[in-house]
């Protein structure tokens, strides 16, 4: 044997050596990243699922996991962490203003005031909130709010299109420029990767101050992908502003070409909340560009009967699960009903436990989703739970009439909330996003309405559409739900 390898060709002997180091070295970077995995994973799921992947498969988990395993934005972290920077204090100086809007609640009312500690930023009562449904009503509200701009216009948006919509948006940003009005836009690099060249250099010529969040800077995320920017917020000189799950394509007008029409919800809010919107705008916009803009910051004029509203920011650089807690604890606030809409429901262990637990407990726990889905594996994932859940009480109802996308949840009669935070691991730990929670009867009203027209165009699922599924069905759901960290 010795003799038959000694034989063996020097340029073979090289080769197979060359490789024997690669081998060597891919397992090394392998251990020495599931060490990684194991400290900064924030589910025992995900740090198992990556460390084996990792020690039995380096060539393909560790470059995987440098661009998608991550769920700390570092560079964010210690942007957030530095005290004296001028963002920090600007920030401070701010927060400082509006709580002389601070609504004070009465200790039946602490149960949803809760999340002022995860939000970091108070209730302020005098606001007008609007609910819109649906893309007429909500690119009408975007686009008058545009229009009405006299100082500055601050817009931020996960996907914009080069397509008719996006080229009326584009265009009404250039006028107001045009008008001597401060525009700035920030987008999401990954969300709007196709959006061309030209169609930012045609706003910066017109002076729109225009800038990608850049979730590829800042230490060790060059290869990042996993962290984006979800966020939709537009506000308009400080007095008004708007939130919610569309975008600007012409799919969230007209409907997609495969999944039908578009269901979505947004909420405009005039008043002091509106500069809470404006705060989580100028930390983003300061990432991206490490500037503070010079804006105004007096608040509109509360109205005297106005619903009181928290802006609830919430992403990969918070110290906690901040989405995941929020709706944790709207769920818990529940005595009566807790209704929910979300695209994509994948949610963590700690939500389905509260789900169960709120259903037992005899509350009326609506699930909305869609039963068209433009995610396979969140689809098929939720097959994995959805039984136990249904056992419990919950009630999961599938949207019929085209792709429902909006994001809100209604508690009791008292609060309701609509914002960008998708009920899966990706809202939860990976994307920044931001919610407003309006505690106000006349807004719940307004969400039970829209809810119940949801509820009417769809239809509520049985125990047996879990337990009659076929064994290669229910595998698959077991395998789609391992990849529920990464979703």
């Amino acid at each position: 044997m010795v003799g038959w390898l000694s034989r063996r060709p020097a340029g073979r002997r090289r080769s197979w050596g060359k490789l024997a180091i690669f081998v060597a070295l891919a397992h090394a970077l392998g251990l020495v990243t599931s060490v990684e995995a194991l400290m900064s994973s924030r589910t025992s799921q995900g740090a198992i699922a990556w460390i084996v992947s990792l020690n039995s498969v380096p060539y393909v988990a560790v470059p995987t996991y440098w661009i998608f395993g991550r769920n700390k934005f570092e560079g964010y972290v210690l942007s957030r962490r530095d005290e004296d920077t001028e963002l920090t204090r600007a920030l401070a100086e701010k927060l400082d203003e509006l709580r002389a809007h601070r609504v004070e609640w009465s200790n039946d009312d602490r149960k949803l005031a809760g999340v002022e500690q995860l939000a970091k930023l108070p209730y302020l009562g005098g606001n007008e909130a609007t609910l819109l449904v649906d893309g007429e009503a909500t690119f009408d509200s975007l686009f008058a709010g545009i229009d009405t701009a006299e100082r500055y216009l601050l817009v931020q948006f996960y996907i914009v299109r080069d397509d008719d919509l996006g080229e009326e948006f584009q265009q009404r940003l250039i006028a107001k420029a045009n008008e001597g009005v401060d525009v700035y836009f920030l987008y999401d690099e990954i969300g709007s990767y196709k959006l061309p060249n030209a169609y930012l250099q045609d706003l910066r010529d017109a002076g729109v101050n225009v800038h990608r969040f850049h979730s590829t800077r800042g230490p060790g995320n060059r290869f990042q992908l996993n962290f984006r920017n979800h966020r939709k917020i537009m506000v308009v000189d400080g007095t008004k502003a708007w939130i919610g799950g569309f975008n600007v394509g012409d799919e969230y007008l007209e409907g997609h070409e495969s999944l039908g029409p578009w269901r979505d919800t947004h909420l405009k809010l005039a008043g002091p909340a509106a500069l809470a919107l404006q705060l989580v705008f100028i930390e983003d916009w300061h990432w991206a560009t490490e500037e503070v803009p010079e804006l105004p910051w007096e608040p509109a004029e509360p109205t005297s009967n106005g619903a009181p509203a928290l802006v609830l920011p919430s992403g990969p650089a918070d110290r906690f699960e901040t989405a995941s807690l929020m709706i944790q604890q709207a769920i818990h606030a529940a005595r009566e009903r807790v209704w929910i809409s979300s695209p994509y429901f994948v949610p963590d262990e700690g939500v389905q436990s509260m789900l169960k637990l709120a259903a037992l407990n005899g509350v009326d726990v609506r699930i909305l989703i869609p039963e068209r889905p433009d995610n396979l594996l969140a689809f098929h994932a939720a097959y994995a739970f959805l039984g136990p859940l249904l056992d419990a009480g919950v009630e999961i109802h599938r949207y019929q009439e085209g792709f429902l996308h909006g994001k809100a949840f209604l508690v009791d009669d008292v609060g309701a909330a609509v914002g960008t935070v998708n009920l899966d691991n990706r809202s939860f730990r990976l994307n920044f996003e931001v919610t407003a929670l309006v505690m106000d009867r006349d807004f719940a009203r307004d969400v039970e309405a829209m809810f119940e027209r949801d509820f009417a165009r769809s239809r509520r699922m049985t125990p047996e559409e879990i337990s009659d599924r076929s064994l290669w069905h229910r595998a698959a759901a077991r395998g789609a739900y391992l990849f529920a960290p990464v979703l």
